[in-house]
């Protein structure tokens, strides 16, 4: 795909330009016209790549996005039109998705469209839980303290989410460095010593047997061994898709060791700050239940908050479904319950969001501090297992004579 710059006047005979993306000039001319548009210029930009296409890496970062909506705050605030914001956002930005999607988004208002709506129309980039906030702020009036707050909010959550893998950035590089050089160790330098062993024809231990037997595997199916890792890793990914073993996968998730309890903070973080922004941007509940449900990416949290729209629905507490559940904290659901009765369940969700958000960063903290050493006896312990298979057979071989 190629990017196109274009000047082109609309039906009312009003200048407009933007950015189209199109496979080459004849398509984007033609999509120019579906859009009644008379086109007075159109060139590529720097953004198309050479030789007919173009690639871009990834999507739009969650950084963008808030640098997006905090710079969109400033301009409405300043009294700026919404189209001519959009029009010098589009220059502002560095990616290229979000680059066409503004402009494209600009043109859709210049047609007369709202604001939320032309939004929706770029769901890989405005989630619906974005678009309803913002449909709140145009229906308030306060749009730009709406996009502020959204701003904020994003903000907080990209941050949390930083935090959390850069904290496993650390043992996911020692990990794979290790099953590198195990490997390696394995298929190239163990076959040579263990080859010297078996020569002199002497009673091997079984750990020695066991480490010649799979360096023997591994060095004549090592093909087969990355063919199966592949396997399973396209497999998870097509399996995770249905909602079934989805459910089953993330109630694993939610019971891991060490970090079950760490994903369940940060589900349930995602959905106190999910709903708050939400109620303060002025949605129901109702409704509000209905888009964290898709927020949340946990489908055991989903349910949870579904049937909790449902007990609402019926005219039932909000702390009702959650009371019963062992994934959610006692606290959480009186709290909850407490801001329900009193007519404050905005400002409690922002106090729970808050406390947890806290523990979050503590058990991450706590999380690096302890990996090292976790991972330094894990090293040691492999190592040590690997020299005795090799460094035993030897000293009882010594030992004969």
């Amino acid at each position: 795909m190629q990017a196109f710059k274009y000047n082109a006047t609309n039906q009312y005979n009003k200048t407009v330009s933007g950015l189209v993306e199109a496979e080459s000039e004849e398509a984007a001319i033609d999509l120019l016209k579906e859009k009644n548009l008379n086109i007075v210029s159109l060139e590529k930009t720097k953004a198309g790549g050479s030789g007919g296409f173009s690639i871009v890496i990834g999507g739009v970062k969650a950084k963008e996005l808030v640098a997006f909506s905090r710079q969109f705050s400033v301009l409405i605030s300043a009294n700026v039109a919404l189209v001519q914001s959009l029009k010098l956002l589009t220059e502002q930005a560095s990616n290229v998705k979000l680059k066409m999607a503004i402009s494209e988004i600009a043109d859709d208002i210049d047609e007369g469209a709202r604001l939320s709506d032309a939004l929706g129309k770029k769901p890989h980039i405005f989630s619906k839980f974005y678009v309803n906030v913002v449909r709140s702020g145009e229906t308030s009036g306060k749009l730009d303290e709406v996009l502020n707050y959204l701003a904020d909010e994003l903000e907080k959550d990209y941050d949390m989410t930083s935090k959390i893998k850069g904290a496993m950035i650390y043992p996911a590089f020692v990990f794979c460095g290790l099953t590198a050089v195990g490997a390696i160790m394995m298929i190239f330098v163990v076959p040579k010593l263990t080859a010297v062993l078996i020569e002199t024809g002497a009673e091997l231990p079984m750990a020695t047997k066991i480490l010649v037997a799979l360096s023997d595997f591994l060095a004549s199916f090592w093909w087969l061994v990355l063919i199966i890792l592949i396997g399973l890793i396209v497999s998870f990914k097509i399996v995770k898709k249905i909602p079934a073993f989805k459910k089953v996968i993330d109630r694993i998730l939610l019971h891991l060791p060490i970090f079950g309890r760490l994903f369940r903070l940060i589900y349930l973080v995602r959905f106190t700050r999910s709903l708050h922004t939400l109620l303060v941007g002025g949605v129901n509940i109702s409704k509000g239940l209905l888009i964290v449900s898709e927020v949340v990416e946990n489908q055991v949290y989903k349910d949870l908050i579904l049937a909790t729209k449902k007990e609402i629905e019926d005219g039932n507490s909000i702390s009702t479904v959650f009371s019963n559940s062992k994934e959610i904290p006692n606290m959480v659901s009186q709290m909850m319950s407490i801001g329900e009765k009193t007519g404050k369940l905005d400002v409690i969700l922002e106090r729970i969001t808050d406390f947890y958000g806290r523990e979050i960063n503590n058990m991450v903290a706590n999380l690096m501090t302890l990996m090292e050493p976790i991972i330094m006896v894990v090293m040691g312990i492999g190592v040590g297992l690997m020299v005795a298979a090799i460094i035993l057979p030897m000293y009882q071989m010594s030992s004969n004579f």
